[in-house]
């Protein structure tokens, strides 16, 4: 069971480093994490990141 962090900028940096060494997209992630990927996006937009699907990662 992955640990994912509560603090938004925490939780970007985990992500996006999970994006880039082992996912190949916020799904695959957000499946192996048991977390919804709505989840992820709006605790992102608040501190003004969102999802780049190209990139595959929060920018």
């Amino acid at each position: 069971m992955m640990i994912v962090p509560k603090d938004p900028v925490m939780l970007l940096s985990y992500v996006n480093t999970q994006l880039r060494d082992f996912y190949s997209s916020l799904a695959d992630f957000c499946k192996a994490a048991n977390i919804g990927e709505n989840e992820i996006l709006d605790k992102l937009a608040s501190i003004n990141y969102e999802y780049d699907e190209k990139k595959n990662r929060f920018v």
